[in-house]
Parts: structure tokens; sequence; C-alpha cells
């Protein structure tokens, strides 16, 4: 029987993991609202006040003295340190290429993500992908193939986004912490990088963050706009199962996909919506390929002794 903290059908996770991912589908316009603030500069005001809301909830928790005591173990500060710059990389490329009208590439990267991670699964944990995964990914990388007589050619955009995600999960699963307490450790690691950005590219900070004007307060809500979806995932994960949580995760690119073609009129060429349609082909395929996987291991389950 599945436990109810690992069901498909939990109303609570499904809601949890539709708003994560809505949340992470609209965060263009969130960023489009701060074009007058260049991406680092926006990284950093990221980094920072997640860092506050993260550590914040660790307390609510009781769990901020124990994520403190990880720091004396030289691996897992090495671990995080070398995940928090992944992480901060991705940040930093995804904002830069919503402020840059490449939205449309970016959510071609997340779209890819799920693919990238098979392949890594595969070449670094001897993971078994089946037939249709298999071809899926051949259908995903010929789509990206289609892409490299785009508008801005070879869609290093994408690639470097999907690359640095999955690397991100891989190191990740080098570590023994969870998500909540590795990602603040992360935003702690980065932190110093992030100030020290701040103060010497803007002598004016101080006085920046005391005028509390829209800017501001929209800087200041980056931690909110990072820690939210990140933890209504992190509820998602642990009360539905991975196979529902891998086919609602493409609402985000969908959605970041529509606005940047509808909302914000990036171009759609042949080329591009051949790729498209390629990827969405090899969407289908994965989805299809994981609830095969279910459906064998709730017959495997259902016929055993």
């Amino acid at each position: 029987m599945t436990s109810p903290q690992n069901s498909a059908s939990s109303p609570s996770g499904i809601g949890a993991a539709l708003g994560a991912f809505f949340l992470w589908g609209v965060l263009p316009i969130y960023w489009k609202s701060l074009q007058a603030t260049p991406a680092p500069h926006i990284i950093a005001h990221r980094t920072l006040w997640a860092l506050l809301i993260l550590w914040g909830l660790l307390a609510m928790q009781g769990n901020a003295a124990a994520t403190l005591r990880q720091l004396r173990q030289p691996r897992i500060i090495a671990w995080h340190l070398l995940s928090g710059t992944l992480l901060a990389g991705n940040w930093l490329l995804y904002v830069w290429a919503t402020l840059h009208e490449r939205i449309i590439e970016a959510a071609l990267g997340y779209y890819l993500n799920p693919f990238f991670n098979m392949l890594f699964g595969y070449l670094l944990f001897a993971e078994r992908q089946t037939p249709l995964q298999k071809t899926s990914i051949a259908i995903a990388l010929a789509g990206v193939l289609c892409q490299f007589r785009g508008n801005h050619g070879f869609p290093w955009i994408a690639i470097t986004l999907a690359l640095s995600f999955s690397l991100y999960a891989v190191v990740r699963k080098k570590s023994p912490l969870t998500s909540l307490p590795g990602l603040s450790l992360e935003t702690l690691l980065l932190a110093p990088v992030a100030l020290c950005w701040l103060v010497t590219t803007s002598p004016t900070l101080g006085a920046t963050l005391r005028a509390a004007d829209a800017q501001t307060i929209l800087l200041i809500c980056t931690g909110f706009a990072t820690a939210i979806p990140l933890l209504l995932f992190g509820y998602a994960a642990r009360t539905i199962s991975l196979t529902t949580l891998g086919i609602l995760q493409f609402l985000g690119p969908t959605l970041q996909f529509l606005i940047g073609w509808m909302m914000y009129r990036e171009q759609m060429t042949i080329e591009r919506t051949i790729s498209f349609l390629l990827i969405w082909c090899a969407i289908g395929l994965y989805a299809y390929s994981l609830r095969q996987i279910r459906q064998h291991r709730e017959e495997s389950i259902d016929t055993s002794p």
C-alpha cells in the first residue's frame, strides 16, 4: 500500500508542486521588473536575502545550530561550496537571459534538464534507462541541434542552464544534508562573495536600502522569490511520487516559454518551432516511460507473495 507520505494523489503535495512550478514559471516577469539592475547585483541580493529567510526558518525549526556544526566538516564545506557555485551560476545566467530577451532559450534549458539528469544518472551512477527513455534523450538532443541555426546560433544559454542544474543535482547527491539545511549552507558560503560584490560595486548601497523605493523592495523580495518555491518543492518531493513530480515540473518552462513568446514577443523562427516540437515529443515519451515504470512496480507489488 502506498504511504500517505508518498502518494501520487496527495492533494497538498500536488498543490505544493503546482505552486512551486507556477512561481518558477512566472519569475521572468519579476526579473523583468528589475530591468534597471544588473544581473550580478540581482543575484547578490537574492543570495543575501534568501540567506536571512532560510536561516530564520532553520532557527524556527531548531535546526540552525546543527546546520552550523556541519561547517566543521571540510568535506561538507567543499561539496556545498561547489554546489552553491553551480547554483549561483545557474541563477545568474537565467536572470541575465531574462533581462536580455532570451527567455525562450532559457525555457529550453529547463525543458532539457530532466534529459541531462537521465544522461548523468546513466554515466555517473549506473542508472538504467528504458528504451523509451533513451529514445526521448535522443529526440531531445535532436531538438537542440535544430536550434544551431536559430536566432542566436548555438543555444549556449539552454545548454549551460541544463548542464549547470544537472551538475548541481549530481553534487548535492554527495552531501547527506536535506534540501533546507543544504541550501542554507550554500547561501551562507556564498554570502561573503555577494556582500563584497555589492559593497565594491555599489558605494551607495546603504543609502539605496534606506530609500525603500519600489526597486529596493523588489530586491529585498528576491529572497522570498527564491525561498518560497524551493520550500514548496521540498514539501512536494516528500509527499508525492517522483513520477508525478517529474511530469509536473514541465509546467515551469512551459510558462516561461509562453511568457517569452506571447508577453515579450520573442521571435519564434521555424528552427525554434521544430526544436520545441521535438522537445515536447521527447517529454511525452519521457512521461509515458515513467508511467510504464510505475505500473510495472505496482504490478510487481500486487503479484508478490
